[in-house]
């Protein structure tokens, strides 16, 4: 399998969405932004205010600080998404299996283009998108009119979540 989408391919957006509550999660998502300017074949756009946000899932542990990205990318989504992995596990992060926990980086591949994925380990877009106001409203900041199959596009899906919590921390 390639790690780009093909020689003609042509590059196509890629939404990420970043988190952390571990640690110093801001300076992680800051580094998280340059680690992914530096990917192969891919441009980071623009990147999102960080927002401070409860827990989601498991309420028990430190708010997490949370962003997005707009890439411009001709990886191919599982290539992408082992970039994405690469970059977390250098940034300490351990999977240990346990859902919505504490982390010291999270990264996810929300959407890739208008596509639809469905695959061991993959699905775009992210299966829990729509009900995440952690992660629509930074989208929503830079990338509101990017498509977002089966819910239209990413500023419509946000218009259906409480954003209430959502806070950003840092300027424009």
């Amino acid at each position: 399998m390639s790690a780009t989408a093909g020689p003609d391919a042509r590059p196509v957006h890629a939404s990420i969405g970043l988190g952390a509550n571990l640690g110093d999660p801001a300076a992680a998502l800051r580094e998280a932004f340059d680690a992914l300017s530096r990917l192969p074949a891919t441009r980071l756009l623009v990147a999102s205010r960080l927002y401070r946000t409860p827990a989601w899932g498991r309420t028990d542990q430190p708010d997490y600080v949370n962003a997005a990205a707009l890439l411009e990318t001709a990886l191919a989504p599982q290539a992408l998404l082992a970039a994405l992995l690469e970059i977390e596990r250098r940034a300490g992060r351990v999977r240990d299996g346990h859902r919505w926990g504490p982390r010291t980086l999270d990264l996810d591949l929300l959407l890739y283009d208008d596509r639809v994925i469905d695959l061991p380990g993959l699905r775009v877009p992210h299966p829990h998108l729509h009900e995440r106001a952690f992660a629509l409203v930074p989208l929503a900041e830079i990338a509101a009119a990017e498509p977002f199959p089966g819910h239209g596009c990413v500023g419509d899906a946000l218009a259906g979540v409480d954003a209430g919590g959502v806070v950003a921390i840092d300027a424009a």
